[in-house]
């Protein structure tokens, strides 16, 4: 009888800002948005599309031509949402709906406040709810509601045209383990650098993948590295970036284990970042035993050894 291995399994979060520039084309449309107005870009078939994009669809030329449209608009069409999301405009269900705006051409996909999906229809006629502050950003747009009035005119927010903007992004998702991964998870646990290859004539792959990638042969066969190897490439990090930990510069390398047959990227820390050299010597620095998880973070870094280089003929093929 086949078994279900004992695989291990962990949410995981990842979260970090999205900052970008937008362009003339979305800059324009995000700073009307502050200023409460919606503006599209007129194709060369006279079309209106909104929202503007900076090239034709069907041409590919350039768009300049911009159109303010109104903030009253169509239904086109629509789906119910029973159970928000986080992060999504309301904390109660809801409808997404595709909504041609008056003096447009195409739709805008945006949310429409209605308490029961009996309360929306294709041909609503819905209006812009404005944000009670408005930044420039697509969210200026708090959500559609039923109607055909405009509300009552704000004062503009003025300010500088939009020319960046910064996305938060949150990913909550499960990760389960494959059999040959949670093999090398639980060995990083015990202090153990477990690679893993399909025979003894196999290469050895570290982290293990599961498979041979030349001849898809599962890579079953478990191999303990020391952790010691060789630096094959590296990069000097000078550029600071938001969540940081470590003051540039400092060198991001790839390291070859001892015994294994690619290498795997980590921090070189230890010596001055001019020092690190492709050939080497490096052994890992292990964080204290309390704080060891499931994860390749255990080891801190990795510092050079004090052995003599490596020669180019025993790691020029893994580079």
């Amino acid at each position: 009888m086949n078994t279900v291995p004992d695989v291990l399994s962990a949410p995981l979060r990842v979260r970090f800002d999205y900052t970008r520039s937008v362009g003339p084309t979305i800059g324009n449309f995000l700073t009307n948005l502050r200023a409460r107005k919606i503006v599209g870009v007129r194709g060369p078939d006279g079309r209106v599309l909104v929202p503007p994009p900076e090239y034709d669809p069907v041409t590919a030329q350039p768009l300049t031509e911009f159109v303010e449209v109104a903030d009253t608009g169509t239904v086109e069409t629509w789906t119910w949402v029973r159970e928000p999301l986080p992060g999504q405009p309301f904390d109660r269900p809801f409808a997404w709906a595709l909504i041609r705006l008056d003096g447009a051409d195409t739709t805008l996909l945006h949310a429409v406040d209605v308490a029961a999906p009996e309360d929306i229809h294709t041909g609503l006629r819905v209006r812009v709810h404005w944000a009670a502050e408005t930044t420039g950003s697509i969210h200026d747009i708090a959500s559609f509601v039923p109607g055909e009035a405009s509300e009552a005119p704000v004062a503009a927010t003025d300010g500088d045209p939009i020319t960046v903007i910064t996305t938060p992004v949150d990913l909550n998702y499960k990760h389960t383990a494959s059999p040959q991964e949670t093999v090398y998870l639980r060995g990083l646990a015990e202090g153990k650098l477990l690679g893993g290859r399909t025979d003894a004539a196999g290469k050895v792959y570290f982290p293990p993948r599961g498979a041979n990638p030349t001849d898809g042969r599962p890579t079953d066969e478990v191999v303990e590295l020391p952790d010691r190897g060789t630096v094959t490439t590296f990069c000097i990090v000078n550029v600071p970036f938001l969540g940081q930990r470590i003051k540039p510069p400092y060198v991001a390398a790839y390291v070859l284990l001892d015994g294994a047959d690619i290498p795997v990227l980590h921090l070189v820390l230890g010596c001055e970042a001019s020092e690190v050299r492709m050939g080497m010597r490096v052994e890992a620095v292990w964080k204290p035993r309390e704080e060891w998880g499931f994860g390749l973070e255990n080891v801190d870094h990795f510092r050079p050894s004090g052995e003599p280089d490596a020669e180019y003929d025993t790691y020029k093929h893994h580079l």
